[in-house]
């Protein structure tokens, strides 16, 4: 029996014609600016964010931090929801990094409101941290892939500039964001003064993340990129694998979204769990266990059994990510296998 993946978008495979763009792409060294697919996806990804510069990094993670690292300074802080990726999903880089302490605050499903960050600004007192950065990520992972109003990004950017802060966008999802509202990703970046983004979750490719902003801050990304160790080769091979899924599969995300409310629905019709179905905007859907005796773990080795994997989100909260590799006559067996899983 195949396995049918859904802890996470993260897990796609190359489709053929994306490996035949690798295979063909032109390469050159990176490091010196010479590759010329890589200059291809950063020109390409700056245009579609409507900003001046992109760089081309192997993680989202690094792509979070070294955008967020070239606008802080030792014991600043950055006032962000408590559940974002950066906070929980990035090895405590933050701190090992950058000397950045967090100021999380709960936000609604992961979406910050514009008065709560207002109010969680520090005055200038020599007693505070520096109030420095403002990050927001869209769509938001732990908060159930929930997408931002762009009212709200407009607000809370309109805060914290007139505050003298700045705003950092967590993108990874940036693409499943814009398929859920039909805005383009310069609307929603346009907010921003640094942006990241990711090529390996949704669109599919192997690898590959982008910090997107102004040339001065991409150039100081640039540096922490080396400093780090994220400058690569002939890295051409991935960046084309990112261009084709740039041109390829980002209209399709919407099948994904399809598929996800469908298993939502499907799941929150099965005892044994808790779904809420009206708050699956994407390809997450997060199940709370109330089977009697079992927790996310159990529940995740008994459909592992029945040929399917899904995340342990916490200790009582499963998560399925729906992805390229699942389409929907795999969702329906999916449907079928989970609750064949839960009744044995």
């Amino acid at each position: 029996m195949d396995l049918i993946d859904l802890r996470s978008d993260t897990v796609t495979r190359p489709t053929p014609g994306m490996r035949r763009a690798m295979a063909e792409a032109e390469v050159g060294d990176d490091v010196y600016g010479e590759d010329p697919t890589v200059n291809r996806l950063q020109d390409t990804v700056a245009a579609l964010l409507g900003q001046e510069a992109a760089l081309f990094v192997p993680t989202g993670t690094m792509a979070n931090q070294i955008a967020m690292g070239a606008q802080l300074s030792p014991g600043d802080e950055v006032v962000c929801d408590q559940g974002c990726h950066a906070v929980n999903y990035e090895g405590g880089a933050l701190a090992a990094l950058w000397g950045a302490q967090i100021r999380g605050l709960p936000g609604r499903r992961g979406l910050l409101d514009p008065a709560q960050v207002e109010e969680a600004i520090r005055p200038a007192n020599d007693h505070h941290p520096r109030s420095r950065l403002v990050e927001i990520e869209n769509t938001h992972n732990r908060g159930g892939g929930t997408v931002y109003p762009i009212e709200t990004v407009a607000a809370i950017a309109k805060v914290a500039h007139r505050r003298g802060l700045r705003l950092h966008l967590d993108g990874a999802r940036l693409w499943n964001a814009c398929a859920k509202s039909g805005l383009a990703p310069s609307a929603y970046a346009a907010h921003a003064d640094s942006v990241s983004v990711c090529l390996s979750k949704g669109l599919g490719a192997p690898a590959g993340s982008l910090v997107a902003g102004d040339r001065s801050l991409v150039a100081d990304a640039r540096r922490l990129r080396k400093r780090l160790g994220g400058g690569m080769r002939q890295a051409g091979v991935l960046a084309a694998a990112g261009l084709y899924a740039l041109e390829n599969h980002r209209e399709r995300l919407a099948e994904d979204h399809e598929n996800a409310r469908r298993l939502a629905a499907a799941l929150a019709e099965l005892p044994a769990l808790q779904v809420e179905v009206d708050a699956v905007e994407t390809n997450l859907v997060f199940a709370e266990v109330r089977r009697e005796g079992w927790d996310a773990a159990r529940a995740a080795a008994a459909l592992r059994e029945h040929g399917v994997l899904a995340g342990e989100a916490d200790s009582r909260r499963l998560r399925f990510v729906t992805h390229l590799d699942v389409p929907a006559a795999a969702i329906t067996a999916a449907i079928d296998r989970i609750a064949a899983a839960l009744r044995s």
